[in-house]
């Protein structure tokens, strides 16, 4: 019989109480629980780097500077002349590395690509969608439900066929130039082709999940939602079911979520309150066999970005 487990890793509800241990017996049970969960971690980063060619000691200086960010960030209140033997201290790290680290300036962050904010409204609002609920075929100008119009309502900065231009560069896109229309030609946006950016997507979605995770472990674990159902003993025939039926559900989902957050936005703007927050809402899939085994081919997270990734060909 199939073995399917609900992890419900935001602690929405009371959790039941434990048996009580001594704090040694405590301790060294989490400390081997969290070298375990870092060897989980990182050595999908080291197949990662491996397969791209990048050596250990660049990955072991990012290792060194985000050790050196998150003490600092521990000790937020400390001069910086104090914060380097507090960081040495909690790092390991020597006085005259943690200098170095801490001169070293933080890149700015990156705002979403335009083209991704345009493929979010072509796919998600009602008004760009036919009757079947998919993205119409929109003539490439005119004044109202174009792709021109589209591409003023997200953005005035940047001309519209420059971002057709992008969308056609990413494979996202074609245009007829018979009819001069355009059409999307997929579900989610997944640049294919373009290495730089598909990492980027590596980056932000695990980086915020991870970071979501290691939030609700480091306090009362209702800060982020987080949950995942598990299931084993199942054959490749019904992967590929429940993969189709994942990427459905996942459409579902962020035809409702789109336009509510696009609402919220506006009422935020309107009511002229504070607008200093992000939010990501992802969803993913991984298969293995049940060995676990290193997959012979990778197998990447139904995540979106913005709204849907299905990282199959």
């Amino acid at each position: 019989m199939c073995n399917v487990h609900i992890y419900n890793c935001s602690m929405d509800t009371p959790t039941a109480p434990v048996d009580a241990v001594t704090p040694h017996a405590a301790a060294s049970a989490q400390a081997e629980a969290l070298l375990q969960a870092i060897d989980r971690l990182v050595l999908p980063l080291a197949r990662l780097a491996v397969s791209k060619g990048m050596p250990f000691g660049v990955v072991e200086a990012q290792l060194k500077q985000a050790f050196v960010q998150a003490a600092r960030e521990a000790h937020p209140q400390l001069p910086i002349h104090r914060a380097v033997s507090r960081i040495a201290t909690t790092t390991g790290i020597n006085r005259r590395e943690v200098t170095r680290l801490t001169q070293v300036s933080a890149p700015p962050p990156q705002r979403r690509p335009v083209a991704a904010e345009l493929f979010a409204h072509w796919a998600n609002d009602a008004a760009y969608q036919g009757t079947d609920g998919r993205p119409c075929v929109l003539p490439r100008q005119g004044t109202a439900l174009s792709f021109e119009s589209l591409a003023q309502s997200v953005t005035r900065d940047v001309h519209p066929r420059s971002l057709l231009d992008e969308l056609l560069r990413l494979g996202l896109a074609v245009h007829d130039p018979e009819c001069d229309s355009v059409s999307l030609v997929q579900d989610a946006f997944v640049p294919r082709g373009d290495a730089e950016r598909m990492l980027g997507f590596l980056s932000d979605n695990v980086g915020d999940h991870l970071s979501a995770a290691v939030a609700n472990v480091l306090s009362d674990g209702r800060e982020h939602f987080e949950q995942a159902v598990f299931a084993d003993e199942l054959s490749a025939e019904s992967i590929d079911s429940l993969r189709t039926l994942v990427s459905a559900k996942w459409r579902d989902v962020t035809a409702a979520l789109v336009p509510a957050i696009e609402t919220l936005i506006e009422q935020d703007r309107d009511a002229g309150r504070l607008q200093d927050r992000r939010l990501r809402i992802g969803l993913y899939t991984f298969t293995d066999s049940m060995d676990g085994a290193a997959p012979t081919t990778p197998v990447g997270p139904l995540t979106l970005a913005p709204a849907g990734n299905d990282s199959t060909p």
